[in-house]
Parts: C-alpha cells; sequence; structure tokens
C-alpha cells in the first residue's frame, strides 16, 4: 500500500485536478465579451493540461499500490479548490482561476517539503515539482491578463 502520505498528497491532487477541470470546462462555455476568443482558446488549453495532470497523478498513485478516488462526490469531499460559483464576467473567472493557481501553487510547494523530507518519495516529489512549474507560470499569465 502507498504510503499514507502520498497517498493523501496524490489524491488531494486529483480531486482538485478534476474540480478545476470541471470548472473550465464551465469557463470555457459561459466566458462572454471582447477576450471571449482568446480566454475560450485558453480554458481549453488549460482543461487539456488538466486532464494531464489528473491520470499522471492517479497512475502514480496505482503504480505505488495506492487507490486513486474517482467519483464527483469524493473529489468535491477533498478538494481544496471550489466549484465554479456562477462568475459571469472574463475577469471574475480569471481572478478566480488565478486564486485557485495560487491554492494549488502553495499545497504544491507543502508536499513536495514532505514528499522530500519526511516521505523519501522522490519520485512523485519530482513529478509535482514539474506540475509546480506549469502552475507557477499559468498563475503569472493570468495575473498579467488581469493588469496585476
Amino acid at each position: 500500500m502507498a504510503h499514507e502520505i502520498t497517498a493523501k498528497i496524490l489524491n488531494r491532487q486529483v480531486a482538485n485536478w478534476n474540480v478545476l477541470f470541471v470548472k473550465l470546462h464551465n469557463y470555457h462555455w459561459y466566458v462572454k465579451g471582447v477576450n471571449f476568443f482568446k480566454l475560450h482558446e485558453k480554458f481549453e488549453e488549460l482543461y487539456n493540461e488538466a486532464a494531464g495532470h489528473i491520470d499522471e497523478l492517479a497512475e502514480r498513485l496505482l503504480t505505488i499500490n495506492g487507490e486513486p478516488v474517482a467519483t464527483m462526490k469524493e473529489y468535491l469531499e477533498i478538494a481544496t479548490i471550489k466549484e465554479a460559483a456562477g462568475e459571469r464576467s472574463a475577469d471574475e473567472m480569471v481572478k478566480t482561476l488565478a486564486q485557485d493557481f495560487e491554492t494549488l501553487s502553495e499545497e504544491l510547494n507543502n508536499d513536495i517539503g514532505l514528499l522530500e523530507d519526511e516521505v523519501g518519495d522522490e519520485a512523485t516529489a519530482d513529478m509535482l515539482i514539474a506540475v509546480r512549474q506549469s502552475v507557477e507560470k499559468h498563475t503569472w499569465m493570468l495575473r498579467s491578463f488581469l493588469g496585476e
């Protein structure tokens, strides 16, 4: 069985990325305004990337004899990312995503430290470092879009 800390970290990541995947689809479908074309395309890029993270994280968990969460009920119970909450303006959507990516980045920093220092699971830590790099870039891009 996977180390308990590693399994908890990976399952929270799986849950967060699944909630984000659904949120990004919501935004992709409902974005309006002068930035429609840019954001419609960007949200699609992000949900496609999220799908890749979901699969990689779940497969890592299976590789170490863990059991990835795999239902919406489970995702919503353990995710720290919240579902879309009726954000209607493009700027609200982008701001919410930037906050979500900041949350993910903070959690990834903590998770990587735990995996390296307490668990000794460098393989999973390395995988999360790559995810963090992408999340940090998206945060910067989203904040730049907002003029922040």
